[in-house]
């Protein structure tokens, strides 16, 4: 089997590989079948991390499956796009500076992400992969500790719990930008952005149809991303692993503080002693 052949079953529908509309515009395979599966999938994901993590106390084992399939999708994502389909690799729409300036310039031409489309893919993959890594090891001291918890001390599990609570903002914020793009593009544009997320095709006149990313290498991304998912929850960890502690305290100080003050005091009592033999009066 060849894999130079996009793994997509609406490759298909079209006895041409380039059809041309009434308006001049050819019709390509722009989103490969994995990477719209992983899109909305990733949307379910998140947003089910959300709800339940914002209702927590029965639906955190929900919040930590979520987490998990969070993992797995951003993981797959790295892979697929190193060596899936073109344009789903990030070679093909890594934002340099070259292509930010000549986008804002509007010289920018070309299918799939534009450059600032492109910081909002690294961004949202970044942030996601910071948040679900953080929530690993998160120990809420009620209902929920993180599958990995046991590999950091009781303090960090605090801080990392701190810190999973705050960056769940900056992706709020990554979110509303990525959904408000999406309407800008559609209403002061005329440019569909989910259609071709759902259906893989698109209308355009540049760019040609997606290559790469067979069954193999598909294959291949699942396994390393079911991988990642068995080392988030902890099932490569030894039953024998003894549960990381917080450092003892330094006791030298203390000691040493203790033995000057003992010695202090008969010093301070001999002091008072002669303080008193002095002031008493001669009878």
């Amino acid at each position: 089997m060849s894999l130079s052949k996009p793994l997509d079953t609406a490759s298909t529908q079209t006895p041409t590989p380039h059809p041309t509309t009434r308006s001049g515009a050819r019709r390509i395979l722009l989103w490969d079948l994995p990477l719209r599966v992983f899109h909305w999938s990733l949307l379910a994901a998140v947003t089910t991390a959300i709800v339940s993590g914002k209702i927590g106390g029965d639906l955190m084992g929900i919040h930590a499956k979520a987490g998990l399939a969070i993992v797995g999708l951003v993981a797959f994502r790295l892979v697929w796009g190193l060596v899936g389909s073109t344009h789903s690799r990030f070679s093909h729409f890594l934002p340099t500076p070259a292509r930010i300036l000549a986008y804002v310039q509007g010289r920018w031409q070309g299918v799939g992400h534009n450059p600032l489309g492109a910081l909002s893919v690294f961004g949202l993959l970044g942030v996601l992969a910071v948040q679900a890594g953080m929530g690993l090891f998160t120990n809420d001291d009620i209902a929920f500790l993180g599958p990995l918890a046991s590999l950091v001390s009781e303090s960090w599990q605090q801080k990392l719990t701190g810190y999973h609570h705050q960056l769940a903002n900056l992706l709020f914020v990554l979110i509303g930008l990525h959904v408000l793009a999406i309407v800008f593009y559609a209403r002061a544009k005329k440019d569909n952005l989910v259609k071709p997320m759902v259906t893989g095709w698109k209308e355009t006149p540049l760019g040609e149809s997606t290559r790469g990313g067979g069954p193999v290498v598909f294959g291949v991304s699942v396994a390393l991303a079911a991988l990642a998912v068995c080392a988030a929850n902890g099932v490569f960890l030894s039953p024998d692993t003894p549960a990381a502690k917080d450092p003892a305290p330094d006791t030298s100080v203390t000691a040493k503080t203790a033995d000057a003050a003992d010695a202090a005091e008969p010093a301070s009592a001999a002091a008072s002693a002669g303080a008193s033999q002095t002031t008493a009066p001669a009878w």
